[in-house]
């Protein structure tokens, strides 16, 4: 590491040298460095908001998996079905799932022998289990805090390593010049203001700052997690399948996925309205009420939300959307008393439901016994958290959970700009559809790919050797950044920007996630875009103090503009497909559901394209790109071994 100072927009800025600098520290951040280091790229840094922030370590399910080449001796594999499972979700560049494939037991084999408590048979096979979209039993599970798990795994193994690290960080712009990236401006978030700018000059940075957690008002991300897409976006970084995520059911007072087990053992829905009356509601949109019950718990298996299932599984969460958002009730899990139609001998349900609970030893009187008995920690997390599911029910939506799309990368992980490469949710790795669980794989295999690629395409510089790309890239921000300095304090502003958010993300989730209204989407887009342009004049400054929060603001803004961008031209082609579902082309009111609801039904699958999108002209324009097909491979073993000792000299 180098230190020295630079003049820019009439301060000098502190400036920190590094070769190579990691933003974010949940699981792909943390091993990106750890990583570099492995490969002798020492003069590495790490910058995060904080260093226990984040969706890595602050989220989970009821048995968050993390999906694997099948190594149980039962489950016969190999890299290419795992390759051709992960490109059959549609939209996904082969190359990208043949990656995944490949490293996949190495990086779990990794996090194993760092002491990630993968539970193995008495043999020390680790066997599997099947997840959604999984054709096989790749799926496995250090429990509900497996990512938590590995990000403490992670941390302990780079903080053995010496690694720099910049607690109370924000990165706020990426600084690119002649088509590289030359380093990152930042906040110290000691010092909200813009005394607190600060410079670092990186001949590569690996983007690991998570999905884009503020675009949505509903929302599992955990509080303090917000994303940094808009780095990219705003850098012109191609950013690809914006329009691709994951929504399902979660707790809302203590932000958790409700998935799996939660549902499989078939807890009671209710819904209480505004002058406190109690109802069960699920057997009012079913035939019967063990049809109801089955529908529940396949939405254990199935639980993100599905066009495919609006018929099945799906429409629980289209019925909970309809009881939250339209009639104005609160609705809860509860898993105190068994629900209507659950008989004492569990008989008139669907054979699956009946063998699956009987297999687990789970038939018994009561959702939470039930859920005791098959996963305790799953009821133990809650009663961290302050909620008893013994004695209260739990609150739930229809939220945002994860983006499927992201920043666009290559084999390498390496994004359009070259130098900068993204790894983790950010990246747009995932189409349509993923196995559950591919989520936390993605995130070793693509810091392992970056960090790799670095140590054998580049050397290590001096600051002295990239002292003028990287004042050229600095100084290029000056108009950008003299006009944010100028925007007057208003003392009197209070939390009009944070409001001013809200009110973007809670449009958001009305008109721009599993209900899709293109009308209203264009209609938001343009008027976001609008506000990007007039920014300096319209946003509402309370304090000096502010100054970070603005920045994080705009970010999300930009991250929205593109969103809806990749979200109309997915629409106008696709219709309703993945998790978007179609309900109005003529700019009309969302119908209600089951009350008018008229779903476009899908024209094509569009698998075999991409929606790339772009920040340029102060909009984002999108556009299709064809998928990269699996690669053929020639595996003669003296071939590939030439080639690997060729990389590696």
């Amino acid at each position: 590491m180098e230190k020295t100072t630079l003049t820019l927009a009439g301060r000098e800025l502190p400036v920190y040298a590094f070769d190579t600098l990691v933003i974010g520290s949940g699981c792909a951040g943390l091993n990106a460095v750890d990583w570099l280091y492995s490969f002798g790229r020492t003069d590495t840094a790490l910058l995060t908001e904080g260093i226990n922030m984040g969706a890595s370590r602050n989220t989970g399910s009821d048995k968050q998996t993390y999906y694997k080449l099948s190594i149980a001796s039962d489950g016969a594999d190999s890299v290419q079905q795992m390759a051709e499972t992960l490109f059959s979700g549609g939209s996904v560049h082969g190359d990208l799932a043949l990656a995944e494939a490949a490293c996949s037991l190495r990086c779990f084999m990794r996090l194993a022998n760092l002491g990630v408590p993968f539970p193995t048979n008495e043999y020390g096979e680790y066997v599997g289990y099947k997840t959604d979209h999984d054709p096989r039993q790749r799926g496995t599970s250090a429990g509900p805090l497996t990512s938590k798990y590995m990000t403490e795994a992670l941390e302990a193994s780079v903080r053995q390593k010496d690694v720099r690290i910049f607690d109370r960080m924000q990165a706020v712009r990426l600084l690119v010049s002649e088509g590289a990236v030359r380093g990152v401006l930042a906040v110290d978030l000691r010092d909200h203001s813009p005394d607190g700018l600060v410079l670092f000059a990186a001949n590569q940075v690996i983007l690991a700052t998570g999905g884009p957690a503020d675009v949505y008002a509903q929302s599992v991300y955990p509080c303090g997690h917000r994303g940094a897409s808009g780095l990219a976006v705003e850098a012109g970084a191609e950013m690809a399948n914006l329009q691709e995520w994951q929504y399902g059911l979660a707790s809302t007072g203590f932000r958790w996925n409700v998935s799996g087990t939660y549902q499989q053992v078939l807890p009671r829905y209710i819904s209480v309205d505004a002058d406190g009356i109690e109802r069960e509601f699920l057997p009012d949109y079913f035939e019967t009420p063990e049809a109801a019950l089955d529908a529940v718990f396949l939405k254990g298996y199935q639980w993100p939300f599905d066009v495919r299932k609006v018929p099945g599984s799906s429409l629980i969460d289209l019925i909970v959307h309809r009881e939250t958002a339209e009639l104005g009730r609160k609705v809860y899990m509860d898993f105190r008393t068994d629900p209507k139609g659950l008989r004492p001998d569990f008989s008139g349900l669907a054979a699956e439901t009946v063998e699956y609970l009987s297999n687990s030893g789970a038939l018994l009187p009561t959702p939470i016994a039930r859920l005791a008995h098959m996963n305790p920690d799953a009821v133990t997390l809650y009663q961290a958290h302050g909620i008893d599911l013994y004695t209260q029910p739990m609150q739930i939506a229809v939220c945002a959970q994860h983006a499927n799309g992201g920043i666009a990368v290559d084999a390498n992980w390496q994004t359009s700009i070259r130098g900068l490469y993204a790894a983790g949710e950010c990246a747009g790795t995932f189409g349509v559809y993923r196995p559950g669980g591919s989520a936390l794989n993605s995130t070793q295999v693509g810091s392992l790919r970056a960090a790799e690629h670095i140590a054998e395409t580049t050397t290590a510089q001096p600051f002295r050797q990239m002292k003028m790309e990287f004042e050229t890239a600095a100084h290029a921000l000056e108009p950008w950044l003299e006009t944010l300095l100028r925007i007057p304090v208003h003392p009197d502003s209070g939390c009009a920007g944070r409001d001013w958010l809200q009110t973007f993300r809670q449009r958001m989730s009305e008109r721009a996630a599993h209900l899709r209204n293109p009308a209203a989407m264009a209609e938001l887009q343009a008027e976001i875009e609008g506000l990007l342009r007039d920014f300096p004049a319209r946003y509402p400054l309370a304090a000096p103090g502010g100054f970070a929060q603005m920045l994080r603001i705009r970010d999300t803004l930009l991250t929205q503009a593109a969103v809806l961008s990749a979200m109309q031209l997915s629409a106008e082609t696709f219709g309703s497909r993945g998790a978007g579902l179609i309900c109005s082309l003529e700019g009309q009111p969302l119908p209600g559901l089951l009350s008018g609801l008229r779903a476009l039904p899908a024209r094509g699958d569009g698998s075999s394209r991409i929606v790339t999108t772009v920040w340029t002209g102060n909009r984002a324009h999108s556009h299709f790109v064809p998928v990269r097909p699996i690669p053929i491979r020639d595996s003669w073993f003296e071939t590939v071994w030439r080639d690997y000792r060729a990389r590696r000299c």
